[in-house]
């Protein structure tokens, strides 16, 4: 059996692995998630406002067959965890600009999970804010949920959108701090003809 040193058979761990080699997949996956519930929303936002269901029959795609879906608070907060985590696992992966907007995603992440954390306090607890019939969060006290949340889920997408794109368009600078092989190196230049 061969032998090698400790540091050819460590394994670099699941975060830094998502951070190089395997950063282009895992925001593949990421953002094939992110896609699906933004499916969810849409799909919601179609029920109500162009096919005129009223907002408890509005249920998304997964929420037809599966009501209890968009009644969990356990199902909202779970998707707002993995966003969080998502976004903190592959910040490692970003470098300059393309890290910047991940962060500014991350930020707003951050306030849209504290959001469904106090969604989910209430439905388990039964205590709702200012005494108010359904879980509520604090900025639903001036939007409408439906509205808000497809709100939340806009404004953590576009800088995720914008750094995932800079990413793949690195400066020479960033591309020389990159990690990972998301960026499409550039061709080799031929070789000037030697006079």
């Amino acid at each position: 059996m061969a032998t090698g040193t400790a540091s050819t058979l460590r394994s670099p761990g699941l975060l830094p692995a998502l951070n190089t080699r395997h950063h282009r997949a895992a925001l593949g996956v990421f953002a094939f998630v992110v896609v699906a519930h933004w499916a969810e929303h849409i799909a919601q936002a179609v029920q109500v406002y162009v096919l005129g269901w009223p907002l408890p029959e509005a249920r998304g795609v997964l929420g037809l067959p599966f009501p209890w879906l968009v009644t969990s608070e356990w199902m909202h907060y779970g998707y707002a965890l993995l966003m969080l985590a998502g976004l903190l696992m592959l910040r490692r992966g970003f470098t300059g600009r393309a890290r910047t907007w991940w962060n500014v995603a991350l930020g707003i992440q951050v306030w849209h999970h504290f959001e469904h954390l106090l969604l989910l306090v209430q439905a388990t607890t039964g205590d709702n804010l200012l005494g108010r019939p359904v879980p509520t969060s604090i900025i639903q006290l001036l939007v409408p949920r439906m509205e808000l949340h497809l709100f939340y889920n806009t404004l953590v997408t576009i800088p995720m959108v914008v750094a995932m794109i800079l990413h793949r368009r690195p400066t020479t600078a960033e591309q020389a701090a990159m990690r990972c092989s998301c960026a499409p190196h550039p061709a080799p230049r031929p070789r000037e003809a030697m006079a």
